[in-house]
């Protein structure tokens, strides 16, 4: 069953208010509309026909920077959209298509599609699972799946991505967070510790910490507890006067006579 509690890359930061609206098309794409007929269907097409362009002219890479540029302004679907087109344009298994499936998973776990980035991750993982950009797909295939519900599936991607990357503090974050999420605190705090050194200082991180070493610190008070209220018991069985004068005389002989 998934956890009720939110993780930190499930929250976007929100749009200003007012909203500016932004865009990175092409000054070529934005047409006077005052100047063309609405009736006339081609000509928006004949300007953006893919048909029309020579894949040896495009940049796959250029493509990629504009897809993160929308991210940075937080336009998600116009980044699902712009690495979709790296990811056509660039060589099928190359880096820049790594790269570009990567990050139009992240787009689409912003917009809160899943399944999709999870597909995406994946598959950018069957074109390198040992790169450069593995242990980002690894932990963020994590924070998905968890999204998802999978109540297994998480850990395992975590511990991979620190693995591939142990300079990466998001990979310890979510290996530090699916720990706490199966009552494994002592361990979860040891990896938001390295998640802060590595410079992962914001409020989430040291929330997760301190919810993590409350639970210990409870764990360790209920079991002082439990030990305290057996230690009286212990005492009255071994430490009561009527209970050594027992044993002393039955262990003289003089007073076994006595008693007689």
């Amino acid at each position: 069953m998934a956890s009720t509690r939110r993780h930190r890359y499930s929250e976007g930061q929100g749009f200003g208010d007012p909203y500016d609206g932004f865009d990175l098309d092409p000054p070529t794409y934005r047409l006077n509309w005052r100047l063309v007929d609405p009736a006339d269907d081609h000509a928006l097409a004949e300007l953006v026909d893919e048909a029309g362009i020579d894949p040896d002219a495009v940049d796959p890479a250029a493509l990629v920077e504009v897809g993160l540029a929308y991210v940075a302004v937080e336009e998600y679907e116009q980044a699902v959209d712009s690495f979709g087109r790296a990811v056509a344009y660039a060589d099928e298994d190359s880096p820049t298509a790594c790269e570009a499936w990567v990050n139009r998973g992240v787009a689409h776990a912003q917009l809160g599609e899943y399944d999709e980035a999870v597909g995406a991750y994946r598959e950018a993982l069957r074109i390198d699972d040992d790169g450069e950009h593995a242990a980002t797909a690894e932990t963020n295939l994590a924070y998905a799946l968890w999204e998802l519900g999978d109540s297994s599936g998480p850990l395992d991607r975590a511990e991979r991505a620190v693995e591939l990357d142990p300079r990466l503090p998001q990979a310890w974050y979510n290996r530090g967070f699916f720990l706490a999420e199966r009552g494994l605190h002592e361990e979860a705090v040891r990896c938001f510790d390295a998640a802060i050194a590595l410079g992962m200082r914001d409020a989430s991180v040291r929330g997760e910490r301190e919810r993590s070493l409350a639970f210990l610190e409870d764990a360790v008070e209920s079991e002082t507890e439990a030990r305290d209220s057996t230690a009286p018991e212990r005492a009255r069985v071994g430490d009561e006067p009527e209970a050594h004068e027992a044993a002393a005389d039955a262990a003289d002989p003089d007073v076994r006579e006595r008693g007689e």
